[in-house]
């Protein structure tokens, strides 16, 4: 049966309000701002635990936990819906470790990112007043920054001059001209590595603005990590959306929207291809084609070591930092992520590590430490890159092989069999480009409507794109809200309980 404006769904009867699919952070955002609103609301999750990238599961051997996808949270501090929900109040500790993030290169060098910008200038010598005016103004307005990035992109920034500040950094460190500023190696080359976490070649615009953006938050507000794992950061959302008393219902596949509940409102935590498959040809052709040539970027080999000590870096700090990037120069990077995007696997990856044990010792048995890496690889990959990823940290950490007691890996193509949202391995939801931040999944003014009636998209294909931060699913919520509901207000109130009934 095709939906109708009146009951998107099957049948002639509203049994819900609203219908979640996917409880990934985004999907969970989406239904706590819906369940604010008085709503009915039950979300669908095709796995047993829910959560999405926020589970922290023992993957080695007893006693070691490790974050299953997402595992340091600066949006957990820095989002406007992460602010507005505030994870302390809700039980959640946020941990930071002295150093946000940290970038060894060969020699036993490395450059550090204090929380302290001061200290982490002073620590790159001839490219210390660089560092310094790169980042001072965008930490000054940190704020006004992440309010921009983590818009739904359709209106103006309320803060032109951060905007400004922003697209001139951004425009430098995406282009030729990004060497111009630097005089030294360990800077550049601290700077790429955070530019990489987009998976993509880091001398491009969108790289170039997601790199300052982390850059900012490390310096602003730092690289936590959630005392336990990602999943308390889950737990806690699940913990109000039960007081709201919206419905979560875990191991249920959902194959198409024909078996969903009645339902006013739809919203889907889904990649593109996923909202093909639920909609079952019932998509109009021009809209299925776009959504058909959504790009998908590089992705990831995930590699969990349980370990019998600390891991032993050469370069003074390194023990001290909760995220590494493991490349070396800025050269070596940018060769790495350009085989990547061309479709072949990099002999020295870039690998992003992270070592809870420096601030949340529970992760292991006393003594024991968890290393959590994922390695930069071709998307649909199926090679097990653990060889690699361990020569990369043994390339800095002389020794760590033998430190390892088991390790566990999920290829690029496995994290779409455990997720069918990271296509290929993609773990941000679609390439990294700056047409696909802005016109994410297809380019309409109402990214997160879809035609088929009271249907939404409210996923990481949607703006404003990949990590941790809960806001495609507000600006879709806000969208139901309006359009499906009547009801126009700050969905951020919702999420703080200042508006519990509009019923």
């Amino acid at each position: 049966m095709a939906p109708t404006a009146a009951h998107p769904h099957r049948g002639t009867r509203t049994e819900v309000d609203v219908v979640v699919v996917g409880s990934g952070p985004n999907g969970l955002a989406a239904a706590l701002v819906l369940a604010g609103a008085g709503l009915d609301v039950v979300v669908f999750e095709a796995a047993g635990t829910p959560g999405g990238g926020l589970r922290t599961e023992q993957l080695t051997l007893p006693g070691f936990w490790h974050d299953v996808c997402s595992a340091v949270h600066p949006m957990a501090v820095a989002s406007p819906f992460f602010r507005a929900f505030d994870l302390p109040a809700h039980g959640v500790e946020l941990v930071q470790p002295e150093v946000a993030y940290a970038h060894p290169l060969d020699g036993g060098r490395a450059g550090l990112a204090w929380r302290d910008l001061e200290r982490t200038a002073e620590g790159l010598g001839p490219d210390a007043a660089a560092w310094r005016s790169l980042f001072g103004p965008l930490v000054a307005r940190w704020q006004s920054l992440v309010d921009l990035a983590m818009s739904d992109y359709r209106s103006p920034p309320r803060d032109l001059g951060s905007a400004v500040r922003l697209a001139a950094r951004t425009v430098e460190q995406g282009s030729p001209l990004w060497d111009v500023r630097f005089r030294g190696e360990v800077a550049p080359a601290l700077l790429t590595g955070v530019g990489a976490h987009a998976i993509a070649p880091p001398r491009a615009l969108a790289p170039a603005g997601a790199g300052l953006l982390l850059g900012t938050l490390a310096h602003a507000v730092g690289w936590p990590l959630p005392r336990g794992g990602s999943q308390a950061i889950a737990a806690a959302l699940l913990a109000e959306l039960s007081r709201r008393g919206a419905r979560v219902i875990t191991d249920h596949r959902v194959d198409s929207l024909p078996e969903l509940p009645a339902a006013r409102a739809v919203l889907l935590d889904v990649a593109p291809r996923g909202l093909l498959r639920l909609a079952g040809g019932e998509l109009p052709p021009g809209y299925a084609r776009q959504l058909r040539r959504y790009r998908h970027g590089g992705a990831a080999c995930k590699v969990d070591f349980a370990l019998s000590g600390p891991v032993p870096w050469a370069a003074d700090g390194c023990d001290r930092a909760g995220t590494l990037h493991l490349v070396g120069s800025r050269t070596e990077a940018v060769r790495a992520e350009r085989a990547v995007a061309a479709g072949r696997h990099a002999d020295r990856p870039y690998v992003l590590a992270v070592q809870p044990g420096v601030v949340d010792p529970g992760r292991a048995p006393a003594g024991r430490h968890v290393l959590w890496t994922y390695a930069h690889v071709p998307n649909g990959s199926t090679m097990d890159v653990t060889d690699a990823v361990v020569a990369q940290v043994e390339r800095f950490a002389p020794g760590f092989r033998d430190l390892i007691l088991a390790r566990h890996v999920v290829t690029a193509a496995g994290e779409e069999t455990r997720n069918p949202n990271y296509v290929g391995g993609d773990i941000s939801g679609g390439a990294t480009t700056l047409w696909q931040l802005v016109a994410r999944p297809v380019p309409r003014w109402d990214p997160y409507r879809t035609p088929l009636p009271g249907v939404y998209l409210c996923s990481a294909s949607t703006p404003p794109g990949q990590a941790v931060h809960g806001m495609a699913g507000v600006h879709a919520a806000a969208r139901v809200l309006r359009q499906r509901f009547g009801i126009s207000v700050n969905p951020l109130d919702l999420v703080r309980g200042h508006v519990p009934q509009l019923r």
